[in-house]
């Protein structure tokens, strides 16, 4: 035995002693240049390309890593010996990933390739402005030399999009198709939308930030949701909905902005309802009796949060109307391209005018009620009709009270959706509730709803656009009138519910 660690320890000295010369006859530089000369050697005889992925590129995150974790968890076509299972909080549905060092199969367009989940130790760290993970992490994808374009693997990924934003597979099914709306308007939608994405050398040409912005108006049900989802689905843009009650700053919101990626969308739904959206000109003449300091000026630009909403240091929601104007139009909105903005509300005059204007919201959207067109396009979806397939007198009946009604997509949908086994009883159920709906507007007093009457928001629209100050104490006025007549109904409807 005593030979043995003898023997062992000579061995051992020899080894210290050949390392010790191979650093000296061998710099770090000629090792390197070798194992470089015999990778290249290995790989000219390879089929194989490699792509590596990290977590962090430099300093900043690599945003396609997240990207693949999110692929890896939501493909159904990848299959593996070993995996990490995990669910999120309050989730019912189980995710599936890559365990630390392993590898599994995925196949795209008959092509099988792999995937690999690298983590090792990172070096210790001498300076750094950022500090970073003590892992260093990333993906290696092995496939076929020429099998598969990168940029068409890259398709598949690169839609999801990792911090500061929560990502989720977009499956809405919502087409132009399907989109309850009159094929008219449809089709210069659909021409406007398509006239952007292929506008790239239109918009440097004229020296224009490649970016468009949509205004959907109109009344709750009309369909804004599904024509964002329709306009995604179309182009195949990324869609990146965002919540202002979750933003406490301008700063926090330009952050937002530098995240999101080319042909997306960036959605604000119901922005008159997410924070007040003060005017400026009604705060003016407000304040202007009392102060007559600069100070009044950026007051009238203050945006405050519902209550409840988190806010800054004192729990105050510290975004401004000026900060939002630039996210839109300003000089941070123009570092990336193609994108969209799309605005949704369902009282346009609510909206400071700055918001309206052209550069900022470039095509404003009416979503109006159901009309004869749209009827047709509900009835092929959800009973497979054709408008030869109804008679005659039902199809002239419906046309003739489906205006007077003032009945939303939604709430047609719904009544076709109870009876969607029955058609015949589905078409009846339906021109009876138009009727109903139809004779209730014509009893009660006429009142200019927000959204209802297209024309009027029209010209709301001119007058704040033409004169902010004349529009905004026209539609202030306006509303007053509404908020009065709306009263006088609703007590109308509450004596005919007591007589009846």
């Amino acid at each position: 035995m005593k030979e043995i660690w003898t023997t062992m320890a000579s061995m051992m000295g020899v080894w210290a002693f050949c390392q010790s010369l191979l650093h000296t006859v061998f710099p770090p530089e000629l090792r390197f240049a070798s194992l470089k000369f015999f990778h290249r050697l290995f790989s000219y005889f390879s089929s194989y390309c490699y792509y590596d992925i990290t977590e962090i590129d430099g300093v900043n995150t690599n945003e396609l890593y997240n990207a693949v974790q999110l692929y890896l968890s939501s493909s159904a076509s990848i299959s593996g010996s070993r995996l990490s299972l995990t669910r999120g909080l309050n989730s019912s549905s189980i995710t599936f990933g890559l365990s630390n060092n392993d590898r599994l199969v995925d196949s795209y367009k008959g092509v099988t390739v792999e995937w690999e989940h690298v983590v090792t130790q990172r070096q210790t760290q001498t300076f750094s402005w950022r500090p970073l993970p003590e892992e260093k992490r990333g993906f290696t994808l092995r496939k076929e030399s020429g099998s598969v374009a990168l940029h068409e693997f890259e398709g598949r990924v690169s839609g999801f999009e990792g911090h500061p934003w929560e990502s989720v597979p977009f499956k809405h099914p919502s087409t132009f198709d399907t989109l309850a709306m009159d094929p008219a308007k449809k089709a210069e939608i659909m021409a406007d939308l398509l006239d952007f994405a292929n506008g790239e050398s239109f918009y440097q040409k004229t020296g224009r930030a490649w970016k468009r912005g949509y205004l959907l108006y109109g009344p709750p049900g009309t369909g804004k949701s599904s024509m964002i989802a329709a306009m995604a689905n179309y182009l195949g843009y990324d869609i990146y909905d965002l919540e202002l009650t979750e933003v406490n700053t301008n700063s926090e919101l330009r952050k937002l902005l530098m995240k999101t990626s080319s042909k997306s969308i960036i959605v604000i739904e119901d922005i008159d309802c997410s924070i007040n959206l003060t005017n400026r000109n009604k705060n003016a003449a407000a304040g202007g009796g009392s102060s007559g300091n600069s100070g009044s000026r950026k007051n009238s630009y203050d945006v405050a949060a519902p209550p409840g909403a988190n806010g800054g240091e004192d729990g105050v929601n510290t975004i401004t109307l000026s900060g939002l104007l630039n996210f839109t139009d300003g000089l941070w909105s123009c570092c990336g391209s193609e994108r969209i903005f799309v605005f949704t509300t369902n009282h346009i005059e609510k909206l400071d005018p700055a918001l309206l204007r052209s550069g900022r919201m470039d095509m404003h959207i009416h979503m109006s009620y159901c009309t004869f067109p749209s009827l047709k396009i509900l009835l092929k979806n959800y009973l497979g009709y054709e408008e030869s397939d109804l008679k005659q007198e039902v199809a002239d009946e419906l046309k003739g009270v489906i205006d007077e009604a003032e009945m939303t997509p939604a709430d047609i949908s719904e009544v076709l959706i109870k009876n969607r086994r029955d058609k015949s009883k589905a078409v009846d159920e339906l021109l009876e509730a138009l009727k109903i709906k139809a004779e209730k507007n014509r009893i009660k007093p006429r009142v200019i709803r927000n959204g209802s009457n297209e024309v009027e928001d029209e010209e709301q629209e001119k007058r704040a656009l033409d004169s902010p100050k004349e529009g905004s104490d026209q539609l202030q006025e306006n509303r007053n009138q509404c908020d009065d007549k709306e009263g006088r109904a609703i007590e109308d409807d509450d004596d005919d519910e007591k007589m009846h």
